[in-house]
């Protein structure tokens, strides 16, 4: 096959439009790339261009920092991520192109073989439970104290891997969307019941397609894999923590649902003991009314075609008020302090 820029002629000379998509090169991240892909090619199984092009898909495999630079120099046109790895604020040119219906968004706990059975209320005093999670270990912390917490880094497959093979922790904290995306479901021996957060870990459940902001044609075509409800959720997220400016140096959690033309969101700020908090809920209309849509408005980062304009709006002030009225009544504070001691540790 002769591949020119991204046109590509096969030996019996046609013509396919090859659409690049960037991935990181992990086993959980080309599963949610080729979820994706198997969307596009679903929705467009005879693209045409003017000319005749048929849609191909070529999945390339990079590291993390090296997918913005391809984006950036036309190597790829696309690339997949979950949503909480991307920062409320992109660099010029790049836009979140589409924000897919979120998956299962909660935490859960993976226990050790040797602990089969047991939950967190049952481990042994001082048992130590692994995460990477500033959030996940503020909240567990005060309503467990009997337990200890560390941190556990690397993707799901290295985790899973340190929790089996050693004795160093009882149980760890992964995300439930990812151990179901990986077909690991069988491992989740409870799901906490604690408020999720976007940016910190991958509770947040949704996939986001970032892409070029002046690929008129690329927007287009990925926009038809929004999930309205989802992405108006994660709008008044990514407002909610960009006007904290939580990050993952600090514990923050945010959580949304839509019922009824309603956008409900509670969010809250935590010590890193978890001994201090601050929560509040509040909600906002996203019934329909004036129907239009901005093709290219940016709003946290997230281009939504096709999704109006109106509720957008308001899932972005919802964010925006609610991170106003918890650094009010003194969030700004205890983030700042906690932000303190974790750049100490």
């Amino acid at each position: 096959m002769n591949c020119l820029f991204s046109l590509c002629q096969d030996g019996n000379g046609k013509v396919s439009r090859v659409i690049r998509i960037g991935t990181r090169k992990s086993q959980l991240a080309r599963i949610q790339t080729d979820s994706v892909a198997d969307k596009l090619k679903e929705l467009y199984p005879d693209f045409h261009l003017e000319i005749g092009e048929q849609l191909e898909l070529w999945i390339l495999l990079l590291f993390t920092k090296e997918l913005e630079n391809a984006l950036e120099r036309n190597e790829v046109d696309l690339v997949v991520h979950s949503l909480k790895d991307l920062p409320t604020s992109l660099p010029a040119g790049f836009t979140i192109g589409a924000v897919l219906k979120r998956e299962n968004p909660h935490d859960a706990v993976v226990l050790h073989p040797s602990k089969t059975g047991k939950t967190l209320d049952t481990l042994p005093e001082k048992s130590v439970i692994g995460t990477s999670s500033l959030r996940r270990a503020a909240q567990l912390k005060k309503r467990f104290p009997h337990l200890e917490f560390k941190d556990i880094r690397g993707n799901l497959n290295t985790r899973l891997k340190k929790l089996d093979e050693k004795d160093d922790f009882a149980a760890i904290i992964l995300a439930a969307a990812g151990l179901k995306r990986m077909g690991w479901e069988n491992r989740i021996s409870m799901v906490p019941l604690l408020m999720m957060m976007t940016m910190m870990s991958d509770p947040l459940g949704a996939l986001a397609v970032e892409v070029r902001a002046r690929d008129a044609d690329i927007l287009e075509m990925v926009s038809v894999l929004h999930d309205p409800d989802t992405v108006l959720r994660c709008i008044a997220e990514r407002a909610f923590l960009k006007q904290l400016e939580g990050g993952c140096s600090v514990p923050v959690a945010v959580h949304t649902k839509v019922k009824e033309s309603q956008l409900y969101m509670t969010g809250a700020v935590y010590s890193l003991d978890g001994s201090q908090s601050i929560k509040e809920t509040m909600q906002t209309s996203i019934a329909p009314g004036d129907e239009r849509v901005d093709e290219q408005v940016q709003r946290v980062g997230v281009t939504a075609m096709k999704v109006p304009a109106e509720a957008q709006d308001a899932a972005e002030r919802l964010g925006i008020k609610l991170a106003d009225l918890l650094l009010s009544k003194g969030a700004k504070e205890i983030l700042t302090v906690a932000r303190q001691l974790n750049d100490a540790r």
